[in-house]
């Protein structure tokens, strides 16, 4: 009988500690170590705590600067689901970049020190659009600005996505961008979706 409720008490205290850990993690991503998730007002003011300045909020969306993973003046957006003010979306927007040389070294940069936390990517794709590849470094500048540029690599997670990729706004403004979007919340996006229909 002692052996019994030795066992009995073993097994209450192995699944309590089960308990007990998967209440400490969360189901949505993180960024900076807060989970994307709450209102736009409660997640801009966990960034501002973080060090980030608000630039300014419009349509359901944050823009913020400060520094992030080493490098300065960064952008960062907060995006919440259309029609309901729920964060999904973080996207970092690093500083401009004039050459391939400087934009491509970011974005290899970011790719590795993701890959060593989160080991390796679940999608890369890496290539120019043209016919031939560009051969110097203001033709493939060229590409960037015409949206010939496909360099993007993508991190499949439990809790959710992260993307790293080449971007641009223009031809004078080419960056490196990374986004993180929380699984959860974009499923409910989803889900919103197949019920409008």
């Amino acid at each position: 009988m002692k052996a019994v409720f030795t066992t009995i008490f073993c097994f209450v205290l192995t699944i309590t500690s089960f308990a007990q850990n998967n209440t400490d993690t969360t189901e949505h991503m993180t960024f900076k170590g807060v989970p994307i998730d709450g209102t736009l007002n409660e997640y801009v003011s966990k960034m501002k705590q973080s060090g980030f300045t608000l630039i300014g909020t419009e349509d359901g969306a944050a823009m913020l600067k400060g520094d992030f993973a080493a490098y300065k003046d960064c952008i960062i957006g907060v995006a919440t689901l259309k029609g309901k003010d729920l964060v999904s979306k973080i996207t970092v927007i690093f500083p401009n970049r004039e050459t391939w040389a400087t934009l491509s070294s970011n974005y290899f940069n970011l790719k590795e020190l993701l890959t060593e936390k989160y080991g390796a990517p679940s999608e890369v794709i890496e290539k120019f659009d043209t016919y031939s590849e560009p051969k110097d470094d203001n033709a493939k500048m060229h590409e960037v600005g015409m949206n010939g540029c496909k360099y993007y690599t993508t991190f499949e997670l439990e809790n959710g996505s992260i993307q790293v990729s080449i971007g641009n706004d223009s031809f004078s403004s080419s960056f490196v961008m990374l986004s993180y979007y929380d699984k959860t919340n974009s499923e409910k996006i989803r889900q919103k979706a197949i019920d409008d229909l």
